[in-house]
Formats: structure tokens, C-alpha cells, sequence
């Protein structure tokens, strides 16, 4: 009985349904006839009365099984929408032309004008009974929520993606969202009306609706803009107290996957986005698919990205390599689960270590070798110069020879912006690297090639994941100078690119990446302070600290480089060839490997004198001095060692 009485209960709606439908049929019958005279039930005819009697068992049979062939009783009427409408319709429409059938058949007399009085009116009685759900669910929902809880909310989009975002909001339960208003940028479109809310105007309006309508949230549903209109109007509201949240991309709405659950936080890089990346996917997978690929340095930030997106391809086996066993198993881990048919093999050692790398190329004999290993980090390898040289020259050296011995097909190291020019030994040390596969390259079978690109969002000590622990331990937010630009471009971009160069290579290229345009370090902290929720000069500082020993106020455009050429991607360019005497360069070699091996403080002169273009700064000059002086007085100096001069 419980059961009965309960309405909530999905066979008791059903039951209470067809009790109103029965009565309603009725009603519409007899209801039809009183109309079509004009209100007077005694000018009726008896036999139009005894027409529908005798029908009338037939007709609630044949409209009952019509309304449950069209899910009139299986649909959620709490959200129906203009979907029900059409199946209610033709309902009703079918109903009544069965009837007007079956009357003729049986030689009935009706008038024929009772049969558009009976459809109207079951159309209308057949709706109210359905969309009363929708109707009594608003109602409650205006009721349980309380002006404190909601967020008024701008969508800014009235495509499909923004119709469906606005719906969901506007009609779900659970999200305590008021739709305020909507921007969007086609000037037909202002002044009207979706699911009941205002079009206001474009996104030039977005600051000034904000304020009127006291907005607290801005949601951007226009999966198909491109990355400068987003990254448009993305400032535009960041410049705004309200939270920001976007819906990806146009994946979603394809794949109709475009509901709030789908909506993110906006992102630095969605601020500082750029056209989206096209590889050619054919060429990729053409020489990765069915090989064996060794990833060194495979647990770091780019390391790991290759490995992450060279299991894509189905190689045959995948190695990482790395000397650090936390990120080694980190990325172990995630590839596992992601792919647990891959060949997948983990091995910890370092590039510097030669009989460790050559056994490893034994065992394995890769086909493709990436060179990610190194060291990074330019203010720390300015206080320890021989450990950048031996880790990223003689890592990159030992690897290199250790691909030519055991007949890797294709070595492609990973450079460095800094490598231009250089004003710091990391640099200079990449440039290095770089000559050390060009050189291979005019003598071995092995195809070597290196690709040079600018800073990756969210690498390991990048600027992002540094303000973020700054932020979160109350600030301030450190930039050495207000004026220092970088350019950027997300991990999984310069990845892509780095596997498309792979795949032209011939051997002995230096492949620059387009970086896009310049950042200012400056900017892009007042960005990210605004997008974790706090105010400027209120919640948040930012410190400038003085540029660091080594750094670059600005780094050269990589594409503005002499002698570029181009190749199918028009992101990807060759550099021109470093021009240099290899003989020279590999006496001085061995010269500065046992520099480095023997601690020696003039470890940047020779640097300086195997790569013309590096130039020590001279307060630079003056800072290692002083520590050589000091190191001089606690009585450890070598007697032997040169002393470097000023």
C-alpha cells in the first residue's frame, strides 16, 4: 500500500499518469462536442452523444497504447524539453486521426470540426499533466535555494555548447548558479533571449555587465574559438574579481560531452595559449611505431612528456633512463596503468657513468635514442660549472658515442634557448652538446640531430610551480626584474614538436622551435596571483629581486636566427650549422673534461675558449674570483691549478 501512495516511485507516477490520461479522454470527448455547439449541451444531437459512447472504450485503448509506444510514460518530465513536446504532439495527432478512422469505419456521426476542438484539447491536457513535473521542480528548487548560496553567473557563448551549459545550470538541482546574463560577440544576437536569459552585448561589455548584474562567476563555453580569441577574452575577464572556468575545447561538443562537470578552472596556459600545435601524425607514428626507443633523463619534465606520448605510438619497447629513482617510478607508475600492454623498461643510471650507458645500448640496442638528461637549472650550475660540464657535455658525449657503437638509428638531443649566445654555462654547456652531435653526425651512420626550443609551463623549476610555492606559503612572489620576458610554450607542445623533428631528421640538423611571442615574467605572476584568488597589493606581493648570476634580461628570438630554413611544420625550422674546427674542439675537450674532473676554478675560461660566443659577464668574473680567493684562504687551493684572472 506504502508503495502505492508513494509518488515517488516511478510505478505509482506511471499508475497516477494513465488514471489522468483515462479521465482527461474523457473529459475532451464530451468537452469537443460542448464547444462545437457553442457551450450548449441540450443543442447537442443524441446521436453525435451515442457516437462517442459507443467509441469511447476504443478510443482510451488506442490512445492509451499510442502514449506508451511514445515513452509518454518512461520519460523524465522533471527536464523535458522541446524533445517531449514533439513526442506529446504526435501523440495527440495520431490519437485523434486513429479516432476520426475508427468512427468513419464504424459509421459513426460526428461532426468533422469536433476532431480539431478533440485534438487541441488533448494536446493541451496532455501537456499540462507532463510539463506540470517541470513546472513543480522550479518551483522547489527556487524555494530550496537562499540568495546567500547562489552565484550569479556570466556565460559568455550562445552557440550550442552555451545553450546546453546555460540549460544545465539553470535547471540542475544540485548547482546553485543563477544565470544572470550571456555575452556573445554576434551583434544579431544582442537583445535577445536564451532559455530565458538576456544577451547582452560582446565581450566589450564584459566589464560593465559584471557590475550591473553583480556577477560572481564567468563561465566561457566557446569550444570553437581559436586560442587568440580565448586568450582574448580570458584577459578581459581576469581583469575582473569574478572566478573564470572554461570548457575546454571543441573535443567536448564533438563527442557531446558538454555539460558543467566538463567546465575547468582557467589556466595560465589558457592566458598565455597560442594557436593549437598540428603534427603530422603519420610521420611520428611511421617511425616510432614497432621501435625500440630509449627516453635518458626519462623522468623529468620533458623526459617524461616523451615517454607519455611515445607510448601513444606502440613502440616496441620504451626504456627510461634516469638517475633519479622518485621520478623514474612516478612515470613507471602512470604508463602502467595508461598502457599496461606496453614494453615498458625502467632502468636508473647515469649518463656519465660510460660502461653504465654502454650496457644498457648493448642489451637494448635501441633504434631512437631522445637525450633529455641534464642539468638545467642556470643560477645553480653558475656555483657548480664542472658539474654542468660533466653531467650535460660529457653525458651527452658518452650517450652520443655509446648510439654510434651499438647502431641507434636516431639520437636527438634536447637543447636549449640559451644555447644562443650564451651568458651562462649552462648554456654555453648545451651549445656544447650541440657541436658534440654535429660532430658524431659527419662520421657515424647514426642520425643525430638536436632541437632547440624556450621555456616549458610547469617543468620542473620553472617559474610556475615556483610562484605557486611561494604563494602558498603566504608570498611574497619573487621576479628578479620587472622587465625580463621569456618565451613559453606548454610541455606537451614542445614535446609534439620535438618527436615531428625527430621524424624529419637526416642527420647533423639543429631543429629551433617557433616560440611564439615574448611573456613578460611580471605579467604572467600578476596572472597567476589573480587566477589563485587573491588581490594584488593586498593579498599577494611581488618582490624584484635583481637578475640572478648568468641571466638574460631578454633571450634571443630563436627564429630570428641567420640562415634559417623551413621545413612542413611552420613551427619547426632548421638552424644553420655551427661552424667550428673539430679537431680544435675535441683537444679541448679532453682538456676540459679533466678540468672538470679535477675541480678546477678556470673551468669557464675554457668554455669561453671552445665556444666563441659565450662571453662571461664581467660581474660574473668578479663573483668567482672572490670565491676562488676564499676558497685560496681557507687553504685548499691546488698550488697547481691556474689562477683565474679578472
Amino acid at each position: 500500500m506504502k508503495d502505492i501512495i508513494n509518488m515517488r516511485t516511478s510505478r505509482t507516477r506511471m499508475f497516477f499518469l494513465f488514471i489522468v490520461d483515462v479521465f482527461t479522454i474523457i473529459l475532451n470527448s464530451y468537452l469537443a462536442l460542448i464547444i462545437r455547439h457553442e457551450l450548449h449541451y441540450s443543442w447537442i444531437p443524441q446521436t453525435y452523444i451515442d457516437s462517442i459512447k459507443s467509441y469511447m472504450l476504443i478510443n482510451i485503448i488506442t490512445t492509451i497504447l499510442l502514449f506508451v509506444v511514445m515513452k509518454l510514460y518512461r520519460s523524465v518530465w522533471s527536464f523535458a524539453s522541446v524533445h517531449e513536446f514533439v513526442l506529446v504532439f504526435g501523440a495527440c495527432m495520431l490519437s485523434t486521426a486513429f479516432q476520426a478512422l475508427g468512427m468513419q469505419f464504424l459509421v459513426l456521426d460526428i461532426p468533422r470540426s469536433y476532431y480539431i476542438f478533440y485534438f487541441f484539447f488533448l494536446l493541451m491536457t496532455t501537456s499540462v499533466t507532463r510539463f506540470s513535473y517541470r513546472a513543480l521542480r522550479l518551483i522547489r528548487q527556487g524555494f530550496s535555494q537562499t540568495n546567500e548560496d547562489i552565484l550569479n553567473t556570466m556565460v559568455i557563448g550562445a552557440g550550442e555548447a552555451g545553450s546546453m551549459i546555460i540549460h544545465e545550470l539553470k535547471y540542475s538541482r544540485q548547482l546553485n548558479r543563477r544565470v544572470m546574463c550571456i555575452i556573445d560577440d554576434n551583434p544579431s544576437k544582442k537583445g535577445k533571449y536564451l532559455h530565458g536569459v538576456p544577451i547582452v552585448g560582446n565581450k566589450d561589455t564584459i566589464i560593465e555587465n559584471v557590475k550591473k548584474y553583480k556577477i560572481n562567476e564567468i563561465v566561457l563555453a566557446i569550444p570553437s574559438a581559436t586560442q587568440k580569441v580565448t586568450r582574448e577574452i580570458l584577459r578581459i575577464c581576469n581583469t575582473t574579481e569574478c572566478k573564470l572556468k572554461v570548457l575546454p575545447g571543441m573535443y567536448q561538443f564533438i563527442t557531446e560531452e558538454v555539460s558543467v562537470s566538463k567546465l575547468r578552472e582557467v589556466s595560465i596556459e589558457d592566458l598565455l595559449g597560442r594557436e593549437a600545435i598540428n603534427i603530422d601524425l603519420d610521420s611520428v607514428t611511421g617511425y616510432v611505431m614497432g621501435k625500440t626507443v630509449l627516453v635518458t633523463g626519462g623522468g623529468g619534465s620533458i623526459g617524461s612528456e616523451l615517454c607519455r606520448q611515445i607510448a601513444k605510438y606502440n613502440p616496441k619497447c620504451l626504456i627510461i633512463f634516469d638517475i633519479y629513482e622518485n621520478n623514474a617510478y612516478e612515470i613507471q607508475q602512470e604508463l602502467k596503468k595508461k598502457y599496461p600492454l606496453l614494453h615498458l623498461e625502467v632502468l636508473i643510471g647515469s649518463v656519465r657513468n660510460t660502461k653504465r650507458i654502454e650496457s644498457v645500448m648493448e642489451l637494448y640496442r635501441p633504434d631512437i635514442v631522445y637525450h633529455a638528461a641534464a642539468h638545467k637549472h642556470v643560477p645553480l650550475m653558475e656555483d657548480s660549472p664542472n658539474e654542468a660540464i660533466k653531467n650535460n657535455v660529457f653525458g651527452t658525449y658518452k650517450t652520443a658515442r655509446a648510439a654510434d657503437k651499438f647502431g641507434v638509428k636516431k639520437f636527438v638531443l634536447i637543447s636549449t634557448d640559451k644555447a644562443v649566445n650564451p651568458t651562462n654555462i649552462m648554456g654555453a654547456s648545451k651549445r656544447m652538446c650541440e657541436m658534440v652531435i654535429q660532430t658524431f653526425s659527419r662520421y657515424s651512420k647514426t642520425e643525430y640531430v638536436a632541437v632547440r626550443f624556450g621555456n616549458v609551463l610547469g617543468s620542473n623549476g620553472s617559474v610556475i610551480p615556483l610562484f605557486k610555492k611561494q604563494m602558498a606559503a603566504g608570498g611574497p612572489v619573487t621576479v628578479t626584474h620587472p622587465d625580463i620576458i621569456r618565451y613559453f610554450m606548454t610541455i606537451p607542445e614542445a614535446v609534439s614538436l620535438v618527436l615531428q623533428a625527430g621524424a624529419f631528421a637526416k642527420g647533423g640538423e639543429i631543429f629551433v622551435l617557433d616560440m611564439g611571442e615574448p611573456v613578460k615574467i611580471a605579467d604572467l605572476a600578476k596572472n597567476l596571483i589573480r587566477l589563485s584568488g587573491y588581490t594584488l597589493g593586498v593579498d599577494m606581493e611581488i618582490k624584484y629581486t635583481g637578475l640572478r648570476p648568468g641571466e638574460k634580461l631578454f633571450e634571443e628570438l630563436l627564429t630570428n636566427e641567420e640562415g634559417l630554413q623551413k621545413t612542413q611544420n611552420e613551427l619547426i625550422y632548421i638552424g644553420k650549422p655551427l661552424e667550428f674546427d673539430e679537431v680544435h674542439f675535441l683537444s679541448e675537450l679532453k682538456k676540459l673534461e679533466q678540468a672538470a674532473i679535477d675541480e678546477r676554478f678556470d673551468v669557464k675560461q675554457i668554455v669561453a675558449g671552445i665556444v666563441p660566443t659565450y662571453h662571461i659577464k664581467e660581474e660574473d668574473k668578479k663573483r668567482d674570483s672572490a670565491i676562488y680567493e676564499e676558497f685560496c684562504k681557507l687553504g685548499r687551493a691546488s698550488h697547481e691549478g691556474p689562477v683565474m684572472e679578472d
